[in-house]
């Protein structure tokens, strides 16, 4: 299934488009390659794009002491942007970056609000789609600052069970917030644990 077939097969999940609303869906998107490594978003940047990832895996990360502090992965089937950035036109304080060669396609500010303001169903496929990162970002941000490196560690292992295999050890360490050697023993006491 090609990208945009991919994406108009997600929004008639959530509703059913029109013909109409279709075609100017795909007249919106333009597809973006990244190379694994590549960033969609660097903080100090406006967010001028939501992406919609076709392919492939990407980051959220922040600074934080100088390191590089992960709290969110995410894969094809997904939308990626900094909501906030995109919709005040204020500079990010958000990494987005390719951990996989990735193909996405991407829609700027003005495209998405014709896209509201045109259609019927737009502003019900948009609330849903940010609701849903709304949740996702919440969900992190309270396990942040309430679970120790373990239970963060479970909870990586319970909601990311299937990108295990793509996800570099070191960006795992930097997701649980440990050094790598540290995830090894946590991983170790773990698989103890569980067996």
């Amino acid at each position: 299934m090609d990208a945009l077939a991919f994406l108009l097969h997600l929004l008639n999940q959530i509703t059913p488009l029109e013909e109409s609303e279709q075609e100017l869906i795909a007249k919106s998107f333009k597809p973006l390659s990244l190379k694994k490594g590549e960033y969609f978003l660097q903080s100090g940047e406006v967010n001028k794009h939501v992406g919609f990832l076709a392919k492939g895996l990407v980051r959220y990360f922040v600074f934080k002491d100088h390191d590089e502090s992960t709290f969110i992965f995410t894969k094809e089937g997904e939308f990626i942007a900094d909501y906030q950035s995109f919709n005040n036109n204020t500079k990010s304080v958000q990494n987005i970056q390719a951990i996989e060669d990735c193909e996405l396609l991407v829609i700027d500010y003005k495209s998405v609000q014709n896209v509201f303001n045109t259609t019927k169903n737009g502003n019900l496929i948009g609330r849903l789609i940010v609701e849903h990162r709304f949740d996702v970002m919440v969900h992190q941000l309270l396990a942040i600052y309430m679970q120790n490196h373990e239970e963060r560690y479970q909870s990586f292992v319970t909601h990311y069970s299937d990108l295990n295999q793509r996800i570099p050890q070191y960006l795992i360490a930097s997701y649980v917030g440990v050094k790598p050697e540290s995830l090894s023993r946590i991983r170790r006491r773990f698989a103890k644990g569980v067996s």
